[in-house]
Formats: structure tokens, sequence, C-alpha cells
């Protein structure tokens, strides 16, 4: 993975952050481009543009335009008309993209014009609702957005909703379904089974996964487990989630432990067991990326200004060489 090329988002709001977004290997990384808190970091499926989030409380997402030689051209930016936004997708046609905006709990949709620029939004759709824990839920909190099948699924930690819409072609979201997670879970990110059966989303309050059935837009939950083993002291707030190629294991950060979480999943895909949990190399482990080739991972730990790396050998985490030093790094895009 030492000469794996990756972008890397950050903070640069915080005390010691950095200045931007990061791009090179481990054996190097250097300022791609100059821009304010990128935390999450998406590419266009031809390769040639880069968004990343402004995750500022006036937020904007910006548009970069890819070179020859992985450096970054600024080619605009655009308000996301709401607070925090930190979390970007990119619809399959490649037409728009979506960002959630944390702290406003809105959905922001921007046209994405042939030159990769970013036009004006043709929504910000607005989610209601509050949850039990009154100091992180006193409103919405929109955490992710995920397109699978034909359906955009926006996932909100403040009501403990998983929403399911259509992107129409004027680029306005339409309602189909919505899926309650369990009152103060505080639901962070949602994957989807390769195969389409289940879905998985990871709850930043509660430390719990939870398993669900999916058909046709609608989710169903069928299971719910800690992210941690039964002993851990204090508290986690798990955070990234991700599943591996062949649908066989999950993988999931706690933040507080410091952890990777590993997960089996059984052959139906309906249900998770605990398997390994692996020290993240770091403190905060905010983000985590598959390499490119699915062999390794890496973990952004945020507090730590590190990103570590894992060897995976039959579903199971092996740590690889000694973490890199980048300052609050918190979303890594391997290329």
């Amino acid at each position: 993975m030492t000469a794996e090329q990756i972008y890397v988002g950050s903070y640069t709001s915080q005390p010691g952050g950095g200045e931007g977004i990061g791009f090179g290997t481990l054996d190097g990384i250097a300022v791609a481009a100059t821009t304010a808190d990128p935390s999450f970091l998406v590419r266009s499926a031809d390769g040639r543009f880069l968004y990343a989030t402004n995750e500022e409380e006036t937020g904007r997402v910006s548009a970069f335009a890819i070179q020859d030689d992985g450096g970054l051209k600024f080619l605009n930016d655009q308000p996301t008309e709401g607070l925090h936004p930190c979390h970007l997708g990119i619809d399959p046609t490649g037409a728009y993209l979506l960002s959630a905006n944390y702290s406003s709990g809105s959905i922001a949709i921007h046209p994405i014009q042939a030159d990769g620029s970013l036009g004006t939004a043709t929504q910000i759709l607005q989610r209601e609702g509050t949850g039990p824990n009154a100091d992180r839920q006193e409103g919405p909190h929109a955490h992710q957005v995920v397109f699978f099948d034909e359906f955009v699924f926006d996932v909100d930690l403040g009501s403990d909703t998983v929403y399911t819409s259509t992107l129409t072609a004027a680029g306005r979201l339409e309602a189909v379904d919505l899926l309650r997670i369990h009152p103060g879970a505080g639901p962070r990110h949602l994957v989807f089974h390769p195969d389409g059966s289940a879905a998985y989303v990871i709850n930043e309050l509660d430390s719990t996964l939870s398993v669900c059935s999916y058909d046709g837009g609608k989710l169903q939950v069928v299971q719910t487990l800690s992210t941690r083993p039964a002993d851990s002291p204090g508290e986690s707030y798990p955070a990234e989630l991700l599943i591996s190629a062949d649908g066989r294991f999950l993988y999931g950060s706690n933040r507080g432990d410091d952890t990777i979480a590993v997960f089996a999943l059984a052959a139906d895909a309906l249900s998770a067991e605990l398997v390994q949990t692996i020290d993240s190399g770091g403190n905060w482990p905010r983000h985590l990326a598959f390499s490119t080739d699915g062999t390794g991972l890496y973990a952004a730990n945020e507090r730590s200004d590190t990103i570590a790396t894992y060897g995976i050998a039959n579903g199971l985490l092996t740590p690889d060489g000694d973490p890199t030093s980048w300052p609050k790094p918190v979303c890594i895009l391997p290329v």
C-alpha cells in the first residue's frame, strides 16, 4: 500500500490542522489544494474531477479538476445553504452532487456541469425531527448520502431515521420510504450488501450496528448488536462503516475505544458477529477506506494526526507498518 496514491481530507480550522487536501503516497504526502475543512472527498466516475465538502458554519462544496500528476485545479464552489456539510454522494448518472449538512440537517443538491464545475443548487431539502439524546439529537443532523439501486438514502443522526428517495431528472428528491432506527441510536453511515439483500447501519450514539433486510427501497431492522466487546469501559462513538467486496465482512471504526471492529456476516447476509477489534493505530478513527485492490485498509485517526494501514487476510486485519503523519486526517480517497 505504500506505493498507492491517495487523497487526504482533513480539518484545517482545528488547532494543529492542515492547509487543505493532501495527495501522495504513504512515503510522502503534500498539499494538493488549499481549501477550508475538506472533511469528505469524492471523485467522479471518470476520474477527472474531485469534490470536497467545506465543513464550515457557512457550508460549501468545492469542485476541482484532477491534473495528470494528481494535482488539483480549483474550478468553483457553491454554498450548501446549510451548516457543516460532512458527506457527499455523486448520482450514478454523474449529473448531480448531493451533500449532507450535519448541523442544520438538510440535503443540498447541485448539478454537475460538463466541465466538472458545480451549478446553483436545485434543491435544499430540510429534514425534521429529534431524538431522546438531548445533547446530540435536539434537531435533525444529516450525516450521509448513499445511492443504491434507483434510490437515494440519507442518514439522519438527529432523528434516528434513514430516508429513502428517488432523484428526479430535475435534481429533486421525492420521498419513497423511511426507516426508524431504535431511539437514541444516532445512525451515522449505511452500506449495502453487494447482492442487494441487506444493508447495515452503524450507530454513533450507542455503539451499535443495525442489520437490515432490504427490498426495493424498503429497509427493516432484523438484528442489533454492539460494535464493542461486552466488557469495554467508557464511551465510544462509531464513525465509518465498510463492507468487503465479497459481502462477507464489515469494518467499523470506534472513536473513544480507538479500535476497528470487524464483523463476519452470515451466508444469508441477515446477521452479523463481532469477530475482531484491533487498535486503530492512533486516536479517534473517523474514516476508513479500502486500498484500491481490496487487500488493505486505511484508518484516518483525526486526533493523533496519523493514517494507519492494515493488511486483510480471511477478513481479519493485521497492522501494516508504522502509521503515516498528516494533520487532522478525516477522509482517505485511494486512487
